[in-house]
């Protein structure tokens, strides 16, 4: 995961508008603020996704 896709799942994150495991969400909200690294990113590595949100790892 490269740095802009950390920074663009972060500003999600502190928006608030989502549980963070609703991928499908997060996915529309990254569409709405033009992050679209990060929905190409949640299209191929959901996996790592995941254990970003859950470990704070990248």
């Amino acid at each position: 995961m490269d740095e802009k896709v950390k920074e663009q799942i972060l500003a999600i994150r502190d928006s608030g508008l989502t549980n963070m495991f609703d991928i499908n969400m997060v996915q529309r909200l990254a569409y709405e603020k033009d992050f679209y690294e990060l929905v190409l990113y949640l299209e191929d590595h959901r996996k790592d996704y995941v254990n970003f949100i859950l470990t704070g790892e990248a």
